[in-house]
């Protein structure tokens, strides 16, 4: 999603590893800032340690038509992909994606129905509310909030590529949890156009999201948690956020028809990533929740509150429908983006 020269981190090939494979490097592609690194600590170098297989982290966004440009073009330079488990099923459809090897990733090692053909958990994560709380005297606790600038002044911040917008302008709008599915998309729309005026930005990745808030250009976004959690520790509070009126959704590990490293060095990645501890890490570096149930029990009692799949958070949110978005989004995003860009 951000455009330009793609962000690269290495995870180095220290010694020999327990498992050196005939590939010697692996291209994993995700939304940039702060998610390069962590990443890369979490999974990347744990990874190389193993395996002697270098990881490169490139933050240049794959989105469905990043991930198209690869494939179609013939010579991907990209193997793994952050990308929404939706997106994947709908581009593994059109024969641009690897199916997941069920034999080397463990679906045992998954939340219950989150295995998917073309698409493997690693984590989850929320839309939410991020304001910034020296601007209010009371906190949003809902989309309707979000929404009302009369109460809460300021600009406004919205992701770019349509996720997670459609139920926040349906809720403000009124549309229960319950009955969101199937996506409204006529209604949604009609909220957003109605609100454009008060939008500042339409952010595209996590890092450009970030900035939008410490920058003071927005004063509420809807933003991922993970960026949100970074915000509110690294401005010591001033900028909070919060689960009410979230929505939570899974992030998945794609692999690209023909990617340069081989499917097989790029489902060991995937398997790599289960492991509870590793998972554990990137929590604690980047707010991630696990995919993996088992690595619950390895966050600490003073960091549970940040976890968008702790009971405590769950029930304040809305699941993200991924069978919806896998038929529905590409149609979705195109009306969307035209209204937007308007």
């Amino acid at each position: 999603m951000l455009q330009g020269a793609a962000t690269l981190i290495g995870s180095s090939a220290l010694g020999l590893g327990t498992a050196r494979a005939e590939t010697s490097q692996l291209v994993f592609v995700n939304w940039g800032g702060d998610a390069l690194k962590a990443m890369d600590a979490a999974f990347g170098k744990p990874f190389t340690a193993e395996t002697g297989i270098k990881v490169l982290y490139d933050g240049s966004g794959p989105t469905e038509g990043a991930i198209t440009a690869q494939v179609q073009g013939g010579h991907p330079t990209w193997d793994l992909v952050d990308a929404d488990p939706f997106s994947s099923e709908a581009l593994g459809e059109k024969g641009m994606m690897t199916p997941i090897d069920y034999d080397i990733v463990d679906p045992d090692k998954q939340r219950p129905g989150f295995q998917w053909k073309y698409s493997s958990s690693c984590y989850f994560y929320s839309y939410v509310i991020a304001y910034d709380s020296t601007q209010f005297d009371t906190a949003p606790t809902s989309m309707k909030d979000f929404f009302d600038t009369q109460k809460f002044p300021g600009k406004r911040a919205m992701y770019k590529w349509g996720a997670g917008m459609w139920e926040a302008a349906l809720l403000a709008d009124g549309v229960a949890p319950a009955d969101l599915y199937p996506l409204d998309l006529e209604r949604a729309h009609a909220k957003i156009k109605g609100f454009k005026e008060h939008i500042g930005a339409f952010w595209g990745g996590g890092a450009e999201s970030q900035s939008l808030l410490l920058n003071g250009d927005v004063s509420m976004a809807l933003i991922w948690n993970t960026r949100a959690m970074l915000l509110e520790k690294d401005t010591e509070g001033d900028i909070a956020f919060t689960f009410d009126d979230g929505i939570v959704g899974p992030g998945g590990i794609g692999v690209l028809k023909d990617n340069p490293g081989g499917s097989e060095a790029a489902m060991r990645y995937i398997a790599a990533t289960q492991d509870p501890e590793r998972q554990a890490k990137l929590f604690e570096l980047l707010g991630n929740g696990p995919s993996n149930p088992a690595a619950d029990a390895l966050i600490p009692g003073d960091q549970q509150h940040l976890n968008p799949m702790d009971p405590a958070n769950l029930p304040r949110q809305t699941a993200l429908d991924t069978d919806w978005y896998a038929r529905n989004y590409g149609d979705a995003l195109n009306a969307y983006l035209q209204i937007i860009s308007a």
